[in-house]
């Protein structure tokens, strides 16, 4: 067994797809109509056959509640994995992108946590 696709609540689809993408740097996989909302998944560039990551609407109370109390307690939604904190953070610094938490080394890991513009809040990791 292996995850293929997880999802992510996002308060606007298109300004959640232009973030990840542009900002963010993942590759847009598949972006269909589903009823009044899509079915848009990214994936890592590096590996596009791998994990797909749904920009899933939160339209849904228990979803939008969901999300809004991940924020208020500052529990990030999600994790990604970067190769160097500390240069994604100056990147995504450029970009104008909100930090919640800088960098912090916290044993043989570090991370940083920054606002997606998109109702969550997005840990990075580096494992060294």
């Amino acid at each position: 067994m292996k995850i293929i696709v997880t999802s992510l609540f996002v308060d606007d689809q298109d300004k959640a797809l232009e973030f990840y993408t542009k900002t963010l740097g993942f590759v847009k996989k598949h972006d269909v109509p589903a009823g009044e909302f899509r079915w848009i998944t990214l994936v890592s560039p590096d590996n596009q056959d791998g994990t797909e990551l749904v920009l899933e609407p939160n339209d849904n109370p228990a979803a939008k509640d969901y999300q809004e109390k991940l924020v208020e307690q500052g529990i990030p939604a999600t994790m990604f994995g970067v190769s160097d904190v500390q240069n994604e953070y100056k990147r995504l610094l450029k970009h104008g992108v909100k930090f919640t938490m800088e960098p912090t080394k916290m044993g043989d890991i570090t991370i940083a946590v920054f606002d997606d513009t998109c109702g969550n809040l997005i840990q990075i990791i580096e494992h060294k």
